[in-house]
Order: C-alpha cells, then sequence, then structure tokens
C-alpha cells in the first residue's frame, strides 16, 4: 500500500512478499512530493523518474501514462502512485500473475500480486479506512491486516516500511526505513522492530 496523511501530508510504503530484500525495490517516498510503488516485474525507475516527474507538477494520472508509454513491458508491472495532495492512479498490467489487483481510496492505494486472493486488497484497504494515528502505524497495521487474510500465495520471506515525516522536533532520524530481508515470518518480525524503533526514535509520541 502507498498512503498518505490527510492531516501532516506525511507520505509512506508498506510490503511484503515472497522474496527477498522487498525494501530495496518497491518502495519510493520523498516528503512533499509523493510515494510510489512499483511491484510485479518491478522496475525501480518507475520510482526513480516518478518522482521526479510529479516534482515538475505532472499528476499521477499523467506520470503514469509517461511512464507506461515508455515501457515495452508494462503489462507485467503493477504501479501506485499518490503525490502530496493525496491525487493517485495506478496500472495492474494483464501480464502480472493471479491473483492481481489495486484498489484506491481516499489518501491511499492498495495493489497486489500473485495474493491468495482479493480478500488480502479489500483487508488493507478497510484497515486504512479504519484507522487513524501517525500513518506509520496505519501502514504497519495495514501490513499485518493484508497477511492475516492470506497475503502472497507463495509464502513469506520480506516485509518492508517507508515513511517520510515532517521534523518539526528536529528528531534524530525525520523518517521510519525498516526491513526484513529474508524471514519466516517478515510481517511479524517488522512488527517487533518497528516496536522497538518507535521506543527508541519517537519515544514522545502518543500510541
Amino acid at each position: 500500500m502507498i498512503g498518505r496523511c490527510e492531516q501532516t501530508g506525511e507520505l509512506g510504503v508498506c510490503v511484503s512478499t515472497a522474496v527477498p530484500a522487498v525494501g530495496s525495490v518497491v518502495p519510493h517516498v520523498e516528503l512533499g512530493v509523493g510515494a510510489i510503488a512499483t511491484q510485479a516485474t518491478s522496475n525501480v525507475m518507475y520510482g526513480i523518474k516518478g518522482l521526479e516527474l510529479l516534482k515538475l507538477g505532472l499528476l499521477p494520472e499523467n506520470v503514469l501514462k509517461t511512464l507506461l508509454g515508455e515501457d515495452e513491458k508494462r503489462e507485467a508491472r503493477q504501479v501506485s502512485i499518490i503525490d502530496n495532495l493525496g491525487r493517485s492512479a495506478a496500472h495492474t498490467g494483464r501480464e502480472a500473475v493471479e491473483w492481481k489487483g489495486h484498489r484506491a481510496g481516499r489518501n491511499y492505494v492498495a495493489a497486489g500480486n500473485m495474493l491468495v486472493g482479493q480478500q488480502v486488497i479489500e483487508a488493507m484497504a478497510m484497515r486504512f479506512e479504519s484507522s487513524d494515528g501517525p500513518l506509520e502505524d496505519r501502514l504497519m497495521s495495514v501490513l499485518e491486516a493484508g497477511q492475516e487474510a492470506g497475503g502472497d500465495k507463495r509464502g513469506r520471506v520480506s516485509s518492508a516500511l517507508l515513511v517520510r515525516k515532517i521534523n518539526p522536533e528536529g528528531r534524530v532520524r525525520p523518517y521510519v526505513d525498516l526491513r526484513v530481508d529474508d524471514h519466516l515470518d517478515p510481517v511479524r518480525e517488522l512488527r517487533r522492530i518497528f516496536d522497538a524503533y518507535k521506543v527508541r526514535y519517537f519515544p514522545s509520541q502518543k500510541q
């Protein structure tokens, strides 16, 4: 899922999959610009160039159109884009592996491929829509909801959470960038690391 906090404008991505090191490929986020997730047959240039195009003032739908128009393998891709105002666009290629699909809502896009079924996306969307509080907490919970609904039909290996945060308090780390690269239960392990990270770096944040 890519998401935006309506109150703060903070942006983030959460993801889990059945191959190693998903956090090094899928999530791309820049505060004040947007968030992008490049999935299925991932192409990191969708994230890198997509953020550059958002900076130029293009709407997410136009960014997506530009990126897909330059890519001969567009039907093997899945990509989601949200900008700093919450406008979004998404593409799920015909050649992505079932179950595949995406759902866009207010300030988020949930997307996935190789899932056990549509219920994974629906569970993630419902969790985001029914939650409040800091964006990183909401996205962590969304990831857990997706895993509880079945997640990747191939199994579990890696997970990641990336949120760029506004930094009025001068924090040492004005972001959350956490990864589990090779684990039997990566979402659960990410939760453990996430909780420890919050205690260390966001001790004043209300739970």
